[in-house]
């Protein structure tokens, strides 16, 4: 089937949020949803997820799951906001989140209750298990690189790819962040979506707009193995490594990674309340 796919683009994080549907049936899952948040001031905002949930009620869709790609460092996931409104709906997210959890876990000194089972989320998806939303049926890869716990989501003709590909004049995501490996990244991209059909429809976690161009977020499986600028289908392991390793040392962290990562190995939870009634966000010294 070839479901209708609703973008949404959060300029702030340079952030993709999708609706995926059935026209037909209005049954629909949401990936990667957005909760706002200003550092300078330690907010949060609604606005993003707003949106989505405007359009879903405006289109009367029937929302069974929101999927995560991966735990992103650079949003706060807006799972939570979305369920508080739509309480039937489960949160999903790869299996191998909990590799993620034990490791920032210790990067953040979590309290010894916090678990790392991936038991803060509703579904821990496996590869090999599709999963039915009413009449969406749900593939998930495991497309690790970026972090060990990332997955694509291959729905009808589309697949969903978070951060492991991104449009062709940019590239592919980056790897060094904790328990991230270049050579897993090339793996994910040239052996596994790229074994796609070549019609498939790629759409991708974050468009960076590179050269100034508008935001684009469609490409096919077609173009990105002829044109994608670090792995095209003639690429080798060799070359690809070497290139993302080299690139990666002069990136620097991205602007929101330890506020998002330690909310987002919570399924979008915010710290609990201290006694005061505040929420707060730990942040290493290094």
């Amino acid at each position: 089937m070839k479901p209708t796919v609703k973008e949404f683009f959060d300029k702030d994080t340079w952030t993709l949020t999708y609706v995926v549907f059935d026209p037909s049936s209005k049954d629909a899952v949401v990936l990667d949803p957005v909760w706002d948040y200003d550092p300078a001031a330690s907010k949060v905002s609604t606005k993003s997820a707003e949106e989505v949930l405007d359009f879903i009620k405006g289109n009367e869709l029937k929302v069974h799951y929101i999927l995560e790609t991966h735990a992103h460092a650079d949003h706060i996931s807006g799972a939570q906001v979305l369920k508080e409104k739509l309480p039937d709906v489960k949160i999903g997210i790869g299996a191998n989140i909990t590799k993620v959890q034990e490791v920032f876990k210790g990067v953040f000194n979590l309290n010894p209750e916090f678990q790392t089972d991936g038991s803060q989320f509703d579904l821990l998806l496996k590869e090999g298990e599709p999963l039915k939303a009413g009449t969406l049926t749900i593939e998930t890869m495991y497309t690790p690189g970026h972090t060990p716990a990332c997955a694509s989501y291959v729905i009808g003709d589309a697949v969903f790819t978070g951060d492991a590909l991104f449009m062709p004049d940019y590239g592919t995501g980056r790897c060094d962040f904790p328990a991230g490996n270049a050579e897993d990244l090339y793996v994910s991209v040239h052996d596994k979506i790229y074994s796609l059909p070549d019609e498939t429809r790629v759409f991708t976690g974050h468009d960076y707009m590179p050269g100034g161009r508008p935001v684009a977020f469609e490409s096919t499986i077609k173009e990105q193995k002829e044109n994608n600028i670090h792995i095209k289908a003639t690429t080798t392991r060799e070359e690809f490594v070497e290139f993302r390793t080299s690139r990666d040392r002069t990136l620097a962290a991205p602007r929101l990674l330890l506020p998002s990562v330690q909310v987002n190995i919570d399924a979008g939870k915010l710290p609990a309340p201290e006694n005061n009634g505040v929420s707060y966000l730990k942040m290493p010294i290094r």
